[in-house]
């Protein structure tokens, strides 16, 4: 037995351990040898993994092929125990495993459930090395507590196994980025039936009528409409590499972020790239606390169970991670790029498909989690850091790009998904030439004065100023990138990394999406660009709303600088939330189009600030750091923050943005919620139209 991660002598013996663990947990089923306590989780956990072993055995045997309804009822119940009706009596859930087993054991249990509940990955794609140690994992920290141990022993028997198979985890996750020959999910991609949507089960990942929607109406597009998606997309990529005037020619990877339900397109996309030169690489959402970062799901995935479940444990490597840990983590990181280095240079980042229109969820805060301490907070942004610093060593920061596009998912409205879908295909395919044209009519504009002022207005409180780097030569130079189709899609923003001095004041939104989570009544205070404060109204206390607004906008730092400031232009995008009432359910992608927003945390430009970018005018951009960015310089560690928190006001909120200089220069580019600079007025025609709408 070989694969692409072991030769046929490897395979074996992994197969005897593996077999051997299976064995012993069929006997744990049987035995009451733990204290009372702790006996459901045992049996409980021991049928979850005998359940997953099934399915393998079905998948080597090729039993699916002949009952593809069997593969059915295996994804349901391979899922059931952490779905909304049912985690509330689940081991994954901490509450529930605190109240069952104790808060110090709870913890610890909960933890090992969430991160076995990765076989169910491992075991669709054939990852029997990490499989097998974490069956092998079970069956330890049963015998410890079998044999009378305490918590002690079971966090030490966890930290040690996330230390040691930190080779083998980390290690795999980085070479299938960068190794298209690594790839579980091409061959389903590129070969599937997409006429019969039972190959969604193929993957493993949970799969709902949503998905199964999606793929057969994506199945009954046109082909033409196929590719108009697909060459966006493809082609934004392309334009992301020439107006950076990167080299894609030195480029023969290309790392594909999709979701179940979406293989046309992406299959279309990946013999697009493949004109390019470049083979798409494919990675499945994170299983494991090494490898995963906070509650958002990034590369390949399908439904969503819970993410409730993805929320409480977006912190479980706060059981391990401390100094020893973090070097440890640094040094796989640092041995696997430089085994694939050649790989990882001739990589050209992510090409990504975003979905929207989910239910909006609001998280609960769950005590039992885990969760950073004060000192790991710190130290977990040191490692960020130093990992970023080591892939951009390797994946050369000034010569990768990037591209995202979105589409909603049919749960955004069951019966208005088909035409939602269609609008968004339009607001993804707008005339770039005409937004060019457009938005350096406002550049101009904002280059001839030294800062804007922004003021909110029904009810909204913004009153904020926004300073601007200094132009020595304004023939050539530029403080706003014209942004149209290309590394951000759809078109509609111009925006710049302001001077953080003299930018002060209040920031507000009603209500915003970040990163699928709600937040109701923002409110950011600005101090010489630095976050002084911040509140929102999601939780009854100050402390919970404070707490909340740590771990999921400033990311457990102090403080974070405004990074961005931008103007959107794209009115037809902002219509069309409006139209279908779906605002709240944009992504920050569309959102950040709908008016101006303002990123907290890095700039627009992180990494790449020396590298030079112009516009197609030929002008070049200057505002690309900030005074913390500029102390890269003297220490890295001081000036990258990684993270960047887009937060969009918008039209109907939006009283003034004008720009000001210190010669008493003054122009307004929106009053009102409508564009008055001159040159922009063809921006209000879809306001106009839908003011019509709403009167007939």
């Amino acid at each position: 037995m070989g694969s692409i991660w072991f030769d046929e002598t490897e395979g074996r013996l992994l197969e005897e351990r593996y077999d051997l663990a299976i064995g012993r947990i069929r006997e744990i089923l049987q035995e009451q040898a733990v204290p009372a306590d702790f006996i459901s989780y045992f049996h409980d956990t021991a049928r979850f993994i005998l359940l997953c072993d099934e399915v393998k055995q079905r998948l080597e045997t090729g039993a699916y092929d002949a009952d593809p309804e069997q593969m059915k009822a295996d994804n349901r119940a391979m899922y059931l125990d952490i779905l909304p009706e049912h985690y509330s009596e689940s081991f994954a859930n901490p509450a529930y495993a605190c109240q069952v087993l104790g808060d110090e054991m709870g913890k610890l249990l909960c933890f090992l459930y969430a991160q076995l509940r990765g076989l169910i990955a491992y075991i669709f794609e054939g990852k029997l090395e990490e499989a097998t140690a974490h069956v092998e994992l079970f069956v330890q920290v049963y015998g410890i507590l079998a044999s009378g141990g305490r918590a002690g022993s079971v966090r030490d028997a966890l930290y040690w196994f996330e230390s040691d198979y930190a080779d083998v985890i980390v290690a795999h996750r980085i070479r299938e980025g960068i190794d298209p020959d690594c790839s579980f999910f091409t061959d389903i991609l590129m070969n599937a039936d997409l006429s019969n949507p039972d190959y969604l089960y193929r993957y493993g990942e949970y799969i709902t009528d949503n998905e199964i929607r999606m793929a057969q109406f994506l199945q009954s597009l046109p082909s033409e409409e196929i590719d108009r998606m697909a060459d966006t997309w493809s082609e934004g990529y392309r334009m992301g590499f020439v107006l950076a005037s990167k080299p894609l020619e030195k480029k023969r990877t290309v790392n594909l972020h999709y979701m179940a339900g979406f293989e046309r397109v992406a299959r279309k996309t990946v013999e697009n790239f493949e004109k390019m030169g470049l083979r798409a690489t494919i990675v499945r959402s994170s299983v494991s606390a090494l490898t995963t970062s906070g509650a958002s799901r990034s590369g390949f995935y399908g439904a969503i169970p819970n993410p409730q479940f993805d929320y409480d444990h977006k912190e479980d490597d706060a059981l391990m991670l401390d100094k020893r840990y973090a070097e440890r983590r640094t040094e796989v990181t640092k041995t696997t790029y430089e085994q694939y280095k050649d790989l990882a240079n001739a990589h050209g980042g992510p090409a990504v498909l975003e979905l929207f229109g989910q239910k909006p969820f609001e998280p609960k805060s769950t005590p039992q989690a885990w969760s950073y301490e004060e000192d790991q907070r710190a130290l977990r942004v040191k490692l960020r850091n130093r990992l970023t610093q080591i892939t951009q060593e390797y994946i050369i920061g000034k010569e990768r790009s990037f591209t995202i596009i979105s589409f909603p998912t049919p749960e955004i409205d069951k019966d208005r998904f088909e035409e939602i879908f269609r609008e968004t295909i339009r607001v993804n395919t707008l005339d770039p030439a005409l937004y060019t044209r457009i938005q350096a009519a406002i550049i101009d504009a904002l280059d001839k004065g030294e800062r804007a002022h922004i003021v909110g207005m029904r009810g909204n409180r913004t009153d904020l100023t926004v300073q601007f780097h200094s132009l020595k030569n304004p023939d050539r130079e530029t403080n706003f990138e014209n942004c149209v189709a290309d590394v951000n899609i759809p078109v509609g923003e111009v925006f710049t990394s302001p001077v953080l001095k003299g930018t002060n004041g209040t920031l507000h939104v009603s209500q915003v999406y970040l990163e699928g989570l709600n937040f109701r009544d923002l409110e950011i205070h600005f101090k010489d660009g630095m976050i002084e404060r911040a509140s929102c109204g999601n939780f009854e206390t100050k402390e919970e709303n404070e707490a909340y607004i740590r771990e999921n906008i400033l990311f457990h730092h102090d403080t974070l600088p405004m990074g961005e400031f931008a103007i959107g232009t794209n009115t037809t995008a902002y219509t069309m939330a409006r139209k279908y009432k779906i605002a709240q359910k944009l992504p920050i992608l569309i959102a950040e189009k709908t008016g101006p927003h303002f990123a907290v945390g890095d700039t627009c430009y992180s990494w790449e600030e020396d590298n030079h970018t112009y516009n197609l005018d030929g002008k070049e951009i200057i505002a690309k750091e900030n005074e913390v960015s500029a102390l890269r310089r003297e220490d890295l560690s001081k000036a990258y923050f990684e993270c960047h928190t887009d937060i969009t006001i918008p039209y109907e909120e939006l009283g003034l943005i004008e720009v000001l200089g210190d010669d008493g220069y003054r122009a307004e580019i929106i009053r009102d919620g409508r564009f008055v600079l001159p040159g922009t007025e063809e921006l209000n025609c879809p306001l106009d139209e839908e003011a019509v709408e709403l009167s007939d």
